[in-house]
């Protein structure tokens, strides 16, 4: 496959698993925000730093009030993690390919990406949020059925699998450090029924809960974060999303999947296997900000060394 073709795949998938997973941010905050007794710009700028675009964001707003995160998170497009941006993005590089994907991989994200162009354009966004993001989670997630349903599970496959779940772990850690900025207002909250209720938004916002609850029942923070970052079966769980990932880095290459042959196997195989071996109780003991941490910056250097290796030193986003 020629490394550009493969470039854009890749990058679609990882563009439209990006766009659904800042509606899940914006979700959990929206989520809390109704049960927090004192409203105010303290709790949306987190959200922001949250996904890394402080900078950015100062730069345009300077104020972090509900309308401007929301604006700058969600339609900006001088934010290039906007969920406008990522899917002018996905649907440039689907656009590129259409030979190669499916027609109605090009139609639903033809259509994915007007739907949120559209509401951006209106006026009273902000009276209908939950209902908007909930329509923009429901697309992303239809994108994956879809790509699924209709795309010849080869080589180009693999490359949107691989996209979709390095996109997905690196944004399911993030969901866990909204909890760490924005979910608990002080310490006397740990362990009563606010932050119980807190940590239900936050996993309803990563459509963990019922699973969750079958697995655990009772909502316990430390089993959250097992659940969360170790689980092996949940499809949106960190280590789920690495095996998953690491599986189609080597159906791509063909190799040993108990070895390497390239920086990304190793990188990639590295991470998953420190992932199985940990626990819930090491995660937290350490820091669970600081793991995440840690995490997101190995998880971006598997991701420069995919681009390296197979996309011929393109610039990815």
């Amino acid at each position: 496959m020629l490394s550009r073709v493969a470039d854009s795949i890749y990058w679609t998938s990882r563009y439209i698993e990006r766009a659904e997973a800042v509606a899940r941010f914006i979700a959990v905050n929206l989520n809390i925000s109704m049960d927090l007794s004192t409203a105010g710009n303290q709790q949306w700028m987190p959200l922001v730093t949250t996904t890394g675009d402080d900078d950015k964001f100062s730069e345009i707003y300077g104020e972090a009030s509900k309308r401007n995160v929301i604006e700058f998170l969600t339609f900006d497009r001088n934010n290039p993690n906007s969920i406008l941006s990522c899917l002018i993005n996905a649907r440039e590089n689907a656009r590129s390919i259409r030979e190669r994907i499916s027609a109605e991989m090009w139609e639903h994200i033809n259509r994915f990406y007007l739907m949120v162009k559209d509401v951006g354009d209106a006026e009273g966004i902000l009276d209908d949020l939950p209902d908007f993001y909930e329509a923009v989670r429901n697309s992303g997630q239809q994108f994956s059925g879809v790509t699924d349903a209709t795309m010849t599970h080869g080589e180009g496959w693999h490359f949107c699998q691989l996209g979709r779940f390095l996109e997905r772990a690196d944004k399911m850690s993030r969901i866990l450090d909204v909890k760490y900025y924005i979910l608990l207002p002080s310490p006397q909250h740990v362990g009563s029924a606010f932050d119980d209720l807190q940590w239900g938004a936050l996993l309803r916002s990563a459509s963990a809960y019922e699973m969750y609850r079958q697995r655990f029942g009772r909502i316990v923070p430390q089993n959250v974060v097992d659940f969360i970052m170790l689980d092996k079966e949940f499809p949106r769980a960190v280590l789920h999303c690495l095996t998953r990932a690491n599986e189609s880095l080597h159906a791509i290459t063909g190799s040993d999947i108990e070895g390497f042959t390239n920086l990304p196997e190793q990188r990639l195989g590295q991470l998953r296997a420190e992932f199985a071996f940990t626990s819930a109780t090491d995660i937290i003991s350490r820091g669970l900000h600081e793991f995440i941490d840690d995490f997101q910056k190995r998880l971006n250097l598997v991701g420069e060394s995919i681009g390296t290796t197979f996309f011929s030193l393109q610039a990815a986003a």
